[in-house]
């Protein structure tokens, strides 16, 4: 049940409610939709679904899945919505058109790679290695990764921090399916980046509950190398003018939530001022503090608080990440396999044309790359 007491202001707004729009939900844990609905049904005195309000669900199935930590694949279908007793009142409705490479209004080319993502993302275009071959038109010149930065990055190293514009950084991304190879594309892109090098390290604690491990001390040393998903670096790497994304919740109503992303324009000891990209707050200022953050034994495998600024640098991301962003220039990092459904799917998916898309392969002789569907989800 969600924390919602009968009579309380929230309460009495959910019994007006009429509709209620419930975004990504492939990606979600379908215990989030289960409680909403049970708390509904209880708030409204109503055994309907979600209390008789109508609901609309809006997802793709052929993108990520729930992130079970170290799950196997039937533990991540199990999450899925439709494993739920909510997904037999479901009817589902298919939208045709893909508005990110034009709709109507795309090139033949472009209409022929929108087919051709279907097939990825449904398993056509898999063959019997579970691998996709890619088009030419996606190959570097040389399969290194300094061509593929230079590719998606052209001239980084020579533009002047105060003549970089917003919309270099806005429209290219790297993407990478594990967080180790984000970390090593950031750095490698930041050291040839004009300016000053400021260096943050944080200030890590274990926690540990009265009577567990209570002769037991993480050293500092450990603590710092401890690496998660949404965690900050314990040696954060940042310079003027170049790209960052925050990795929590600090301002939503501003537009300053998980996965923004925004230019590093000053540098405090306690504070950093970002410039917005993209969304209706681009162009905007908003300061980030430094927070204390903590993780859990099943996230990152010790229970700790971390104290340093949210942010990550974002010249490169995760596939994960990406999800929901739409770029020009994509650049792919597959010289690491993608290991879950829908990842190579959702990489393909983010450049607005097949034309700006280049891949760093693992297997350039035969021009593939790994694709894991699992058909089960799919409708």
């Amino acid at each position: 049940m969600c924390n919602i007491k009968k009579g309380s202001l929230l309460a009495e707004l959910l019994k007006k409610v009429s509709l209620i729009i419930w975004d990504e939900l492939p990606a979600q844990d379908r215990r989030g939709p289960e409680a909403v609905d049970k708390t509904m049904r209880d708030i409204r005195n109503d055994n309907r679904p979600y209390g008789g309000v109508s609901m609309v669900y809006g997802g793709d199935w052929q993108q990520t899945l729930p992130v079970v930590v170290k799950g196997t694949r039937e533990q991540i279908i199990d999450v899925c919505l439709k494993c739920s007793y909510l997904w037999r009142e479901v009817q589902v409705l298919h939208l045709t058109q893909n508005m990110r490479l034009g709709g109507q209004n795309a090139c033949q080319e472009d209409r022929d790679f929108a087919k051709w993502l279907l097939d990825v993302g449904s398993g056509r275009a898999t063959d019997d290695t579970l691998c996709v071959k890619l088009p030419e038109a996606m190959v570097l010149q040389q399969n290194s990764l300094e061509c593929l930065i230079n590719t998606i990055y052209p001239g980084l190293s020579e533009i002047p921090a105060n003549h970089r514009q917003d919309k270099f950084f806005m429209e290219r991304t790297i993407l990478s399916a594990r967080n180790e190879e984000v970390d090593e594309l950031n750095q490698q892109l930041l050291d040839p980046f004009a300016g000053e090098e400021v260096v943050f390290h944080s200030a890590d604690t274990a926690l540990t509950e009265e009577g567990l491990d209570s002769g037991f001390e993480y050293p500092t040393e450990y603590l710092n190398t401890v690496k998660g998903s949404g965690l900050p670096l314990a040696k954060l790497c940042l310079k003027v003018g170049c790209p960052v994304m925050v990795l929590r919740n600090l301002d939503p109503s501003n537009g300053l939530c998980n996965g923004s992303r925004g230019i590093l324009t000053r540098i405090q000891p306690h504070v950093l001022e970002i410039r917005m990209l993209g969304g209706d707050r681009n162009g905007k200022c908003a300061f980030i503090p430094r927070m204390n953050i903590t993780t859990t034994v099943a996230q990152v495998g010790v229970a700790m608080r971390r104290r340093q600024f949210p942010i990550r640098l974002a010249f490169a991301m995760t596939i994960n990440k990406s999800q929901g962003q739409s770029v020009h220039y994509v650049g792919l990092d597959l010289r690491t396999d993608i290991f879950a459904h829908g990842q190579l799917y959702v990489a393909l998916s983010r450049c607005t044309s097949s034309q700006r898309i280049k891949a760093l392969l693992r297997r350039e002789e035969t021009r593939t790359a790994k694709n894991i569907v699992y058909p089960e989800v799919l409708l």
